[in-house]
């Protein structure tokens, strides 16, 4: 993974400290052409890499690519898988049938045999890998060597004990996608354990990891002792707690911590865009990332 990655809650008025700014930030990013403004600053910068929601706008980006092959030769994207709000408003708006026919794969006919069969055999795995099938429709053509799980899943499944669930999410991108399995946890520590007894090795696990232990299950001690000590592929996200932590202070801290492969940050500016990678470099000699 590269050191640098490129977050997108600022496009969707995600901010987990100011309602207001949140506000905000979802009324500057109405059009699919002003987050690829945003993104072609960071992709200028040298950033390659997107992490993002499947939110519907992100389709637009993933045709915007297509289009452009030459322009976005090295364009990446990390998709995180689901993204609830979407399927939660499109069965309140539409029910349950309709919001099968709308987003899982195939003709309905197939949908809603499989979807019997799920339901019938109480399969948890056959119904993840249609959504997994669903989200992925927009992405192809377009790299996406890591698939991430979000962490409204991944902790829901972590604290039902359905840990079986993890190594199927991982074959299935391994095996139809060509992808590595990312994780997205408020609770790095414990989800490693359990990636762990289902025979996945050093893991890719995307966690908060920020200073003041900001929505960091187990706290900073327990966090830098499972790094120091454990096989974990970590990208740290909210390195900043929404704002709480000045910037240098912050990425500084979080450098400190070689183990850390990768550092993820959203920006709607091109300064702060710069300013942050900038940073990143600065406390990052000597990292081997």
């Amino acid at each position: 993974m590269d050191r640098i990655l490129f977050g997108d809650n600022q496009f969707f008025g995600v901010n987990h400290m100011s309602e207001e700014k949140a506000r905000a930030q979802a009324m500057r990013f109405r059009t699919v052409d002003d987050i690829i403004e945003v993104l072609d600053i960071a992709y200028d910068a040298g950033i390659r890499t997107f992490m993002c929601t499947t939110h519907d706008a992100i389709g637009g980006v993933a045709d915007h690519v297509r289009a452009n092959p030459e322009r976005y030769s090295d364009f990446i994207f990390y998709p995180g898988m689901p993204y609830a709000h979407k399927y939660a408003n499109a069965v309140s708006e539409l029910g349950v049938m309709e919001t099968l026919k709308q987003f899982a794969p195939g003709g309905v006919v197939e949908t809603l045999w499989k979807g019997a069969r799920a339901g019938l055999r109480k399969d948890a795995e056959q119904l993840m890998n249609m959504l997994v099938d669903a989200e992925m429709k927009r992405f192809v053509g377009t790299k996406t060597p890591v698939v991430f799980l979000q962490n409204v899943v991944v902790d829901l499944l972590l604290g039902l004990g359905m840990a079986p669930m993890f190594k199927s999410f991982n074959d299935y991108v391994r095996d139809n996608y060509g992808a590595e399995a990312g994780f997205f946890s408020m609770n790095m520590p414990r989800l490693l354990d359990t990636l762990e007894s289902v025979g996945l090795d050093n893991p890719i696990i995307c966690c908060n990891y920020n200073k003041i232990g900001f929505r960091m299950s187990g706290g900073v001690d327990l966090y830098d002792r499972t790094l120091e000590t454990r096989r974990v592929r970590c990208v740290a996200m909210s390195v900043l707690a929404s704002g709480a932590i000045p910037a240098e202070e912050a990425i500084k801290w979080i450098c400190e911590r070689p183990q850390i492969e990768s550092i993820v940050f959203g920006a709607s500016s091109r300064g702060n865009i710069l300013q942050t990678k900038q940073l990143i470099e600065k406390y990052s000699v000597g990292v081997q990332a």
